[in-house]
């Protein structure tokens, strides 16, 4: 079976700590930005499309001020993580109807989607199983711990 490193997949450029998105729609539009503007993606509108189809079939707000939306995607040129730490929480569609202060969102070239987003997904799971990683992920202060904590845990 196909392996997958987190390291070859998440990427410092594409992080971003204490933002200021006050709902859903301003922190995917800036995390989508932020792929475009370093190439991971070649059309941000025709991606978020593909996220909020993704959205319309179901929570991505997984608990623990966690969501992981994500758009498997023709824009996509490159699979990859985006991730946003908020400063302050917003509003989602989750599991435990709780507000999201952790946006993880998976870009996912169409070509992927049945190997590559599957392993993704589930070393992403996994290290979000884990509270002592969430509380960890929730309390950090800059790109840098926030890089090392998720490509080193």
């Amino acid at each position: 079976m196909e392996t997958i490193e987190l390291k070859e997949i998440i990427h410092k450029e594409l992080m971003i700590v204490n933002s200021t998105a006050r709902n859903k729609t301003e922190v995917l539009t800036e995390l989508g930005a932020l792929l475009a503007e370093q190439q991971y993606i070649n059309d941000t509108e025709s991606f978020l499309a593909d996220v909020y189809l993704r959205e319309a079939e179901g929570e991505t707000g997984i608990g623990e001020g966690i969501a992981i939306p994500h758009g498997k995607s023709k824009a996509v040129q490159e699979t990859t993580v985006a991730i946003a730490t908020l400063k302050h929480s917003i509003e989602w569609e989750t599991l435990d109807e709780k507000e999201v202060e952790v946006v993880i969102l998976f870009a996912v070239k169409d070509s992927d989607t049945n190997t590559t987003h599957i392993l993704l997904l589930q070393k992403i799971a996994i290290l979000l199983a884990n509270q002592h990683f969430i509380e960890k992920l929730r309390k950090v202060k800059s790109v840098a711990e926030l890089y090392q904590l998720i490509t080193e845990a």
